[in-house]
């Protein structure tokens, strides 16, 4: 008689242990979705960073005050090399006989007659060693000149501007002049400065050394602008302020030129700004 095979025979609590077991031990996660998340916030993180970078590089560049100061100064300090020297010294230039703040003061006008070359500063100290200790104290770098007639072709002026180093070399030179006056209006010269600039066939034909009768000076940043006045028809120098008329007229013309030459040079530039690229 064939023996049957029974069912196999099940060990005696093997699947409660089987199940205890799967209930204690943890679930194993993927680390898969925790790397990418971290590479994506790093993503995020540099597309930041270089949307800051191009940002700083597109806005426009700013100056600290102290660079544009500097920036001010180098501005004002090129003027006599790149502005046309026929605006340096324009063709014709009003000022008043008498005070300039009267109101009853008269308009006049002077006539320009011819612009020199440029000249070392040699020319500018009129026979002056103490002075021109000044100016080669600053570093004088040229002295630029122009005659100019008043309108009854009696008197005759040349103005000058001195180039120097620094706004504080000019207003010693000034101070030295005037016994005081540096900048604005200036003041009368203690002393006759500027060699004249004569021009053949004009009013200013005859003008010489002995012809200078006074001078101003003012300081207009690192320029000292300095003239000379004389009589048109050759006339040594003379005891002007015997002559009040004559006083008021000289000084009128000699101011009102300076002061009009040394108002542009002074000037304040525009406040200086980047175009915006990054290499401005």
């Amino acid at each position: 008689m064939a023996i049957r095979p029974g069912p196999p025979t099940q060990q005696r609590g093997s699947g409660r242990n089987d199940t205890a077991e799967l209930r204690l031990r943890p679930a194993r996660r993927s680390r898969k979705p925790v790397v990418a998340l971290v590479f994506a916030l790093l993503g995020l993180c540099g597309l930041g960073a270089a949307v800051l970078g191009v940002r700083a590089q597109v806005k426009p560049r700013t100056f600290t005050p102290a660079q544009q100061k500097r920036i001010e100064a180098w501005e004002v300090a090129k003027r006599w090399r790149t502005t046309p020297k026929a605006e340096l010294f324009p063709a014709r230039v009003t000022y008043k006989l008498g005070r300039a703040a009267s109101s009853q003061a008269l308009n006049l006008s002077a006539q320009r007659l011819a612009i020199a070359r440029q000249a070392t500063c040699k020319l500018a100290g009129g026979g002056s060693r103490q002075f021109m200790a000044i100016l080669g104290g600053d570093g004088c770098a040229a002295l630029l000149r122009s005659t100019y007639t008043d309108s009854t072709s009696s008197l005759v002026v040349t103005a000058g501007i001195a180039v120097l180093k620094s706004p504080a070399g000019a207003a010693d030179a000034a101070k030295f002049l005037t016994g005081g006056s540096t900048a604005g209006q200036g003041g009368l010269a203690r002393q006759l400065v500027l060699r004249p600039f004569r021009v053949f066939g004009t009013p200013a034909a005859n003008y010489i050394f002995p012809q200078r009768q006074m001078s101003w000076a003012v300081a207009a940043g690192p320029y000292l602008v300095m003239t000379t006045v004389g009589y048109a028809d050759g006339r040594p120098r003379v005891q002007v302020n015997s002559d009040t008329y004559a006083y008021q007229e000289m000084t009128s013309l000699a101011r009102g030129i300076a002061v009009r030459i040394a108002a542009p040079l002074a000037a304040a530039p525009p406040v200086p700004r980047c175009p915006g690229a990054p290499s401005c």
